[in-house]
């Protein structure tokens, strides 16, 4: 079993209590690695080692171009070892190899994309309405950054925030999730390979109380950018505006998936299965809500069940697994309650609801794919995020109906359409409350592309050329030019 240690100031070090937790492997239920407890006093070192790094360190020195180097160099190592690092995240999420391996793959573009950035985030020259001035603009790092990521895409969430801090100019103390802290300890070696100066990558683990907590109030940081449920985003939120913090949340999702009657059907149904199931339901942008035309509703279900019957689940290190355990003990149990109240609530559960047993299924920790019809939004299972693998189905019968449904939410991270009606395809988008509309595909992601959330699913945005500004300053520059000395000095120019 390996011992981790928490990486600071470019070293790794081991945590001031001394102390270790255990790392859990879902599908086997045992524990695999040993994560160091960071406290209040590993975040204070860290911070403080981040903030002598960014602003009198090496990194403050390096020009733009410089630091593009070494970020793209960082994605070239995480492309070479991106096989090492999925494995490791498997055996701490449950999650499949194949969607972990496609993750890690794809990280290194926030660091090639970011790093090829960084030497064009210009400021600019005002021709400003004052006689004899010269005025300009500058766009500066906000300070160091404490970045919070989730259990369920520990390195993905890396990349989308700390490559586009890192490209702004700032330093980061990364806080994982203490049930998927492996693959960030592993992966803050290769920024040191890379050649990023010590102190501009800082990784503390440990519980939410205690190193959590600490950095999110500490005043040595800038900004907090966190990714998780809503209601803990909220306490984050709270917390960081007693120091008057900048502040970015992804927060959770309860997305519909629209199938109008003139959709590709066969196309449909493999976008509904991939956006409950493919991640074994524990994705923010899930497409828990299947809202299906009426005048559709039969063939189509018959098509949704098919495929869902069709999955194995089983080792998700294996590649032709396709649902995996749920990650952790607390979010199985609340997977089953859930499954419990729709049933209670009247809706008809037409595949799964129980836990799944069999050849191949260990650790006690899955949970069949299921799927609930008859469901009304306004029951519980249609209005709280359950992060698994349980799918409401929900019908609706005109195009304005669906809209009205859709938008009936606390939350506005995603939504999917299916159709072959182009001004549909243009008009629906529009009057859709969340961040992200796929329409004819589903779970789509880019480096490019600004990724957030409306409502309860959050505030700001990750990934694309203005997340960058999540992490900066605008300074703006007068020069007078002047010769003459004002004739009333008492008085603004």
């Amino acid at each position: 079993m390996k011992t981790y240690q928490l990486y600071i100031n470019g070293q790794y070090v081991d945590p001031a209590n001394g102390e270790w937790f255990d790392s859990i492997d879902p599908y086997r239920g045992e524990a695999w690695a040993k994560i160091p407890r960071g406290t209040a006093a590993d975040a204070d070192k860290a911070v403080k080692s981040a903030n002598e790094a960014m602003w009198r360190g090496p990194w403050a020195k390096m020009t733009a171009s410089a630091r593009g180097k070494v970020m793209r160099k960082l994605g070239d190592l995480v492309a070479a070892n991106a096989e090492r690092l999925a494995e490791i995240e498997v055996r701490d999420n449950g999650k499949l190899m194949a969607e972990m391996l496609g993750q890690l793959r794809y990280h290194p573009e926030w660091w090639w994309y970011f790093g090829g950035l960084v030497d064009k985030l210009e400021g600019g020259l005002v021709p400003i309405d004052k006689a004899e001035t010269f005025a300009y603009t500058t766009h500066e790092p906000v300070g160091v950054v404490a970045a919070l990521t989730a259990w369920n895409s520990p390195l993905l969430f890396v990349a989308w925030k700390c490559a586009a801090a890192l490209a702004a100019g700032c330093a980061v103390v990364v806080k994982p999730s203490e049930f998927t802290s492996a693959s960030t300890l592993e992966f803050a070696a290769l920024t040191k390979e890379a050649g990023i100066p010590d102190g501009i990558f800082n990784v503390v683990t440990g519980f939410g109380p205690e190193a959590g907590s600490a950095l999110i109030a500490h005043p040595g940081v800038a900004k907090i950018t966190f990714t998780g449920s809503d209601t803990t985003g909220a306490k984050v939120y709270e917390t960081a505006a007693k120091s008057l913090k900048r502040v970015s949340l992804e927060l959770g999702g309860k997305s519909p998936n629209i199938v109008f009657e003139d959709a590709d059907l066969t196309a449909a149904a493999a976008g509904a299965i991939s956006g409950i199931f493919a991640a074994t339901g524990q994705t923010c942008i899930a497409g828990s809500r299947l809202l299906v035309q009426s005048s559709i509703k039969e063939k189509f279900v018959a098509r949704v069940l098919e495929l869902a019957k069709s999955a194995k689940i089983g080792d998700p290190m294996q590649s032709d697994t396709n649902v995996g355990p749920i990650t952790t003990p607390a979010q199985y149990k609340k997977v089953l309650d859930y499954i419990d109240i729709a049933k209670a609530e009247g809706a008809r559960c037409l595949l799964g609801g129980k836990p799944a047993t069999g050849d191949g299924i260990k650790g006690g920790q899955f949970v069949e794919p299921t799927i609930f019809t008859d469901v009304d939004n306004t029951m519980r299972i249609a209005r709280e995020e359950v992060f698994g693998p349980v799918l409401s189905i929900i019908s609706f019968d005109t195009e304005e109906d669906a809209i009205r449904i859709a938008n009936d939410t606390i939350y506005g991270l995603a939504a999917g359409i299916w159709t072959k009606d182009l001004a549909r395809a243009i008009r629906v988008p529009k009057q859709l409350r969340a961040g992200t509309v796929w329409v004819n595909t589903y779970r789509a992601i880019s480096y490019m592309m600004p990724f957030g959330g409306m409502k309860h699913s959050g505030v700001g945005r990750e990934s694309g050329i203005d997340a960058v500004r999540e992490y900066q300053e605008t300074k703006s520059v007068w020069i007078s030019t002047a010769t003459d000395v004002p004739a009333n000095p008492f008085v603004m120019r």
